[in-house]
């Protein structure tokens, strides 16, 4: 079989190792529109911020005996002859054809725009940190998720910065009204200057113009205005596409020949934009491909975010944004404490927590991760969940009492008693159970965890010898 995979991110890098994984003779070709192999994109805040170099972030690739194009676009489809066409000329048959093209910058029909830098890609990150270096101030647009990232980076770094936001609050999308404004008074106290409500017209040398005529200072503009799904090649091979590339459980498109994922991919009306959807869809592709499982099925995936900022601790999850319910369905538990930075949030629903908010120090993070990501049933004082300290019967984010079923890394569908068969095989220290499971080389927030179930699993090997 002659797999051809259209996209070196980390979609299609993933999809490439599992079905190796799964079979070693399938024929492998990937095209990376990139000149670099292929490295964490989520982790590039930390390279912006100086808490991680390129290399750190780099992908560990288990794809032996594949060919990768890198540099070079696949600029058409030829469905009928099963055949792609490349930028350099070339051309390269497939049976079976994926689609892992990821999304692109969205960039602002303003007056000037071509004097911002985008941050989506490592030539980007490098390209703000060299204008960094020189600049007396620096302007990001847009305040999601990673528009914060990018500007703690960058504040953290010394420079001056200025956050501007269109909506009424920071990360819209993933916090209500009350949480974003926490959040932006935390990146105040840490060098950030948030403006939200705020329209940009023109992009300057020197600034950037809102509608009220103010300009802001910063001969360094960021971009962060959101992103689209690339689907200009389905669209023209005469696939379905929608917001992203359409695709059914199997992942297929509308030619059974082939299949999408990750950013590009529309599921069921979702695009989903963060890494576990797109390595949970990687893996389901691997077992069609290969036959290892004919019956494996995506059916969507339970979303948690992270915000990776040094000093700004923050996970929202499921239906964050719902409030209390006056018929009782919905309940809404609720802590704030705006001058430590902390909100916390849960929403409940026939006794299943759906959503859930955790800005500042949150010690039940874990616990709250797993009985979203499960349903399971939430004690009968939710309280405790907020505040560890009580005397209420909920689950422990400790070793000790953590269940083997926990799951630990989400993104990579990693759980404790995973790590702990790991360990017995032999995996004695955190990176050989990293290299053995992938945990912690998505989003990176679960390390912690980790070393922490590594580290109990050797204090109780040391008790019993």
């Amino acid at each position: 079989m002659r797999l051809v995979i259209v996209g070196n991110g980390m979609a299609g890098s993933r999809l490439a190792s599992e079905v190796r994984r799964r079979d070693k003779d399938i024929e492998i070709t990937v095209f990376g529109a990139e000149t670099t192999r292929p490295y964490n994109r989520v982790l590039l805040s930390n390279v912006l911020a100086g808490t991680a170099g390129a290399e750190q972030v780099r992908l560990p690739v288990h794809a032996e005996h594949l060919t990768a194009r890198l540099g070079v676009t696949v600029t058409a489809i030829d469905r009928e002859k099963r055949v792609v066409h490349a930028g350099d000329g070339t051309r390269e048959p497939y049976d079976v054809l994926v689609l892992a093209t990821g999304s692109e910058p969205v960039v602002p029909p303003v007056p000037g725009a071509g004097r911002a830098v985008a941050f989506r890609t490592m030539d980007d990150c490098e390209r703000i940190l060299a204008a960094a270096a020189t600049a007396s101030g620096a302007v990001v647009i847009g305040g999601g998720l990673l528009g914060v990232e990018a500007a703690r980076g960058l504040a953290g770094r010394g420079l001056p910065v200025t956050l501007v936001h269109l909506a009424g609050h920071l990360m819209d999308r993933q916090l209500d009204a009350e949480a974003g404004l926490v959040l932006g008074e935390a990146l105040a106290g840490l060098g950030v200057a948030v403006r939200t409500e705020a329209k940009v017209t023109a992009i300057h040398a020197h600034g950037v113009e809102l509608a009220t005529g103010e300009v802001l200072p910063g001969e360094l503009v960021v971009l962060a205005c959101g992103v689209r799904p690339v689907t200009g090649l389905a669209r023209d091979a005469g696939l379905p596409v929608g917001r992203g590339v359409i695709v059914d459980d199997r992942l297929r498109t509308g030619d059974p020949r082939i299949y999408a994922i990750g950013e590009c991919a529309q599921h069921d009306g979702t695009v989903y934009g963060l890494v576990a959807p797109a390595w949970e869809q990687a893996a389901v592709v691997a077992d069609l491909v290969t036959g290892a499982d004919e019956t494996a099925r995506y059916r969507g995936s339970r979303l948690v975010t992270r915000l990776k900022a040094r000093s700004v601790e923050l996970a929202s999850m499921g239906e964050a944004h719902l409030s209390e319910d006056p018929s009782g369905a919905v309940e809404v538990v609720r802590f704030s404490h705006r001058a430590r930075g902390i909100y916390r949030k849960l929403v409940i629903r026939q006794d299943r927590l759906v959503g859930a908010i955790l800005l500042g120090e949150a010690p039940t993070v874990g616990t709250l991760t797993q009985l979203y990501d499960r349903g399971g049933p939430l004690p009968s004082d939710p309280a405790g969940l907020l505040f560890p300290g009580l005397d209420v019967a909920t689950p422990a984010d400790s070793p000790v009492r953590m269940p083997d079923s926990a799951r630990v890394c989400e993104c990579n569908n990693v759980t404790k008693g995973r790590i702990r068969a790991c360990w017995e095989a032999g995996a004695r220290d955190t990176a050989a159970v990293v290299e053995a499971t992938r945990a912690t080389t998505g989003c990176g927030s679960c390390r912690a965890a980790v070393e922490g179930i590594v580290g109990w699993l050797c204090e109780q090997e040391e008790v019993g010898a």
